[in-house]
C-alpha cells in the first residue's frame, strides 16, 4: 500500500504544500496560499501606524491559514487517504521570529499589543536591526568572544538575538510582556503538536548556538542590554532538538484543520535552504546547493571546522548529520528582477510581451539572451537589499555602471542577472580560499525552471558545471522526506535522511557548462565587478552608506 508525506515550506509571500509518495519522491499534489498580507513593510494591517525604513513583518494568523487551505487541498485533489500520510514536515525563512504568551500565542493576536509593530512576526528580510547587530559584533570582538568566527566574523541584522535586542531596546514593554521569543518554525510545530520544540538547525545558523558550547553567556548578553541577561532561560530554551527527529504527533485541533489523523507524525522544524539540501541529492561535501528565489542561500557540506570570512556561518550536523553545514547567501536576486520589471520596463515592452501573450520576464529573457557577454558595457553591484555574504551589511545598496543613452532595458536586465552571478563566484571564491572545495553547483527554487539564460550565465561566470534539481519545490519535497524519517521505518518511512535522499530525491539530465568564449569575457567584466566590490563594500568610499542617511533623515 502507498505512503505519503507532507511537506509545508513557508516562503516570503506564500505557503505550500507538497504531497509526496515516499517509495519515489513523486509529487502527487500541491497547493499553495498566498498570505493575506503578505509583507507588510509599510502599515500594520487595518490601522494607520506606518512602519520605518528597513522593517518587514508579518502576521502569523497566516501560516496557520497555510495549513488550514493547504493540506485539505492537496488530500481532496490527490484523494489520499488521510490514513495513508504518515508524516509531516515543514520548513521555513530564517531568521523569522515572534514574542509570544506561556501558551503560544502571539503578541500581535492581543489587542492591547497589535498596535505595536513589535508585537508582530519579524519576517528573515527585517534589516531595522542593524544597530543592535552592529553593537553585538562589536562587543564580541571587545569581549573576545570564540563563536564570532564561526559566523565569518559577523552576526547580521537579520538573525534572532539582533531581532531580540530590537525588541528590547525600542520596546522594553513587549520584551517584558513575551514569555518566549521563538522562531516562526518552531511556533508553527507547536501549533502543530502543542508541544513547544526548537530546532538545531535556526538555533545553530540564526541563535549562536553550537551543540559543544551552548548560547553565548549571560555576561555576553547584560553586556548588551541588561533586560536580556537572561534571555536564554527566560524567553528561550536550552533544550535544542535535533533535525531529523520527531517533534510529536499532530494535535487534535491541528488534524481538525488539515484533515489529517491526530498522532500523524511531525518532524522538527527546519530552514527552508538547508531541508532543500538533500532534496536536491547532495548528502556529500563539495556540491554547493544554490536556492534560488527572491534572495539565494548557498549550501555546502564539510569534514572540517574552517573559518570562511563573510559567511551566515558553520554548524555541526546543522544539514546533514556527520558534517559541517556552511551556509552563505545574496539577499537581493529575483527580488531585483522584479524590482526593475516593477519601475524599469517601458510600456512598449509590456505592450509586446502583453500582444504576444508572454510574461514580461520571459520577454526580457529572450531580448537579453541575443546580447553577446559584455555587449552592453554594463557591469552592476547586486547590493539592492544589502549584502548578506561576504561583507555582511544591509547598508550597502545597488549599483550600475556603464549606462549611456543608447542602453536597452534588456542590457540592464541582463546586467543584473550577470551581477547575481558575479555575487555568487565572490561567495564560492571565499569558500574556496578557506578550505571548502566546491566543484559543482546544484540550482533549485523558484529561479532555476523559470530563466535558462540566468543558469547558464552563472555557469559561465563561475566556471564550473551546474545542475538542477528535478522537484519545483526542492524544499517541501525536503520537509516532506523529513517527514517521512521522523515517521520512522516501522510507519514504513526511513531511518535517516540520507536513506530518503536515496529514495525521494533527483535532479534533472540537463547540465549548464561553461563556455569557453563567453568565460573569456566574464573573468574582465569579473576583475571590475571585484574592484567596485572592494571600493564601496570594504569602507574606501561610503557613497552607499552616507546616501542611505540622508535618505533616512528626511524620510
Amino acid at each position: 500500500m502507498p505512503r505519503y508525506t507532507i511537506g509545508v515550506d513557508f516562503g516570503s509571500e506564500s505557503g505550500r504544500a507538497v504531497l509526496v509518495d515516499i517509495s519515489n519522491g513523486k509529487e502527487i499534489a500541491t497547493s499553495v496560499y498566498p498570505y493575506s498580507h503578505s509583507v507588510i513593510d509599510e502599515k500594520l494591517p487595518d490601522s494607520d501606524i506606518r512602519l520605518d525604513l528597513d522593517w518587514a513583518l508579518q502576521d502569523p494568523d497566516d501560516y496557520i491559514r497555510t495549513f488550514q487551505k493547504t493540506i485539505p487541498d492537496v488530500l481532496r485533489t490527490s484523494g489520499v487517504k488521510p490514513e495513508d500520510v504518515i508524516g509531516l514536515g515543514i520548513d521555513f525563512t530564517a531568521c523569522t521570529m515572534l514574542p509570544t504568551k506561556a501558551d503560544g500565542t502571539p503578541l500581535c493576536d492581543l489587542p492591547e499589543y497589535r498596535k505595536n509593530p513589535h508585537a508582530w512576526v519579524k519576517l528573515w528580510k527585517h534589516h531595522a536591526a542593524q544597530p543592535e547587530a552592529d553593537l553585538i559584533n562589536k562587543t564580541a570582538r571587545e569581549m573576545g568572544e570564540s563563536w564570532l568566527d564561526r559566523y565569518g566574523g559577523k552576526i547580521s541584522s537579520e538573525w534572532f538575538f539582533s531581532k531580540a535586542l530590537q525588541i528590547a531596546n525600542e520596546a522594553p514593554d513587549i520584551y517584558k510582556a513575551a514569555d518566549r521569543l521563538i522562531e516562526a518554525a518552531d511556533w508553527v510545530v507547536w501549533r502543530l503538536t502543542g508541544v513547544e520544540t526548537r530546532n538545531s538547525c535556526t538555533a545553530g545558523y540564526k541563535a549562536i548556538w553550537s551543540k559543544r558550547e551552548g548560547f553565548p553567556s549571560k555576561k555576553f548578553f547584560k553586556a548588551l542590554n541588561p533586560l536580556i541577561e537572561n534571555i536564554v532561560e527566560e524567553k528561550m530554551s536550552t533544550h535544542i532538538v535535533p533535525i531529523g527527529q520527531k517533534a510529536g504527533g499532530l494535535s487534535d485541533e491541528a488534524a481538525a484543520w488539515t484533515g489529517l489523523i491526530p498522532g500523524t507524525a511531525v518532524a522538527v522544524a527546519n530552514v527552508d535552504a538547508h531541508v532543500a539540501v538533500p532534496a536536491a541529492t547532495v548528502t556529500e561535501p563539495g556540491r554547493m546547493v544554490m536556492i534560488m528565489g527572491t534572495s539565494t542561500c548557498d549550501m555546502v557540506l564539510g569534514t572540517e571546522e574552517h573559518i570562511v570570512p563573510g559567511m551566515c556561518g558553520y554548524v555541526e550536523d546543522g544539514i546533514i548529520p556527520g558534517y559541517f553545514g556552511y551556509e552563505a547567501g545574496q539577499s537581493c536576486v529575483g527580488d531585483h528582477f522584479a524590482w526593475f520589471v516593477e519601475n524599469c520596463v517601458p510600456a512598449a515592452y509590456q505592450q509586446e510581451a502583453a500582444e504576444r501573450k508572454i510574461d514580461i520576464h520571459n520577454l526580457l529573457e529572450e531580448k537579453a539572451a541575443r546580447l553577446k557577454p559584455g555587449e552592453s558595457g554594463l557591469v552592476a553591484l547586486d547590493w539592492w537589499n544589502g549584502n548578506r555574504s561576504v561583507l555582511v551589511d544591509v547598508n550597502l545598496t545597488g549599483l550600475m555602471l556603464g549606462m549611456t543613452l543608447s542602453t536597452k532595458p534588456e542590457e540592464m536586465y541582463r546586467a543584473l542577472i550577470e551581477a547575481t552571478a558575479y555575487g555568487k563566484r565572490m561567495i564560492i571564491e571565499t569558500f574556496q580560499k578557506n578550505g571548502v572545495p566546491i566543484k559543482e553547483l546544484v540550482a533549485c527554487g523558484g529561479l532555476p525552471d523559470k530563466n535558462h539564460l540566468l543558469m547558464q550565465i552563472y555557469a559561465d561566470v563561475i566556471g564550473v558545471p551546474l545542475k538542477v534539481s528535478a522537484s519545483k519545490q526542492t524544499p517541501a519535497l525536503g520537509s516532506a522526506m523529513f517527514g517521512a524519517v521522523a515517521a520512522g521505518k516501522t510507519a514504513g518511512g526511513y531511518a535517516s535522511i540520507v536513506d530518503a535522499a536515496k529514495a525521494m530525491a533527483a535532479i534533472k539530465d540537463v547540465v549548464y557548462t561553461p563556455i569557453p568564449e563567453n568565460q573569456k569575457v566574464y573573468e574582465k567584466l569579473y576583475s571590475e565587478y571585484v574592484i567596485l566590490h572592494d571600493y564601496f563594500g570594504r569602507g574606501a568610499n561610503d557613497a552607499m552608506k552616507r546616501l542611505k542617511a540622508i535618505k533616512a533623515s528626511v524620510h
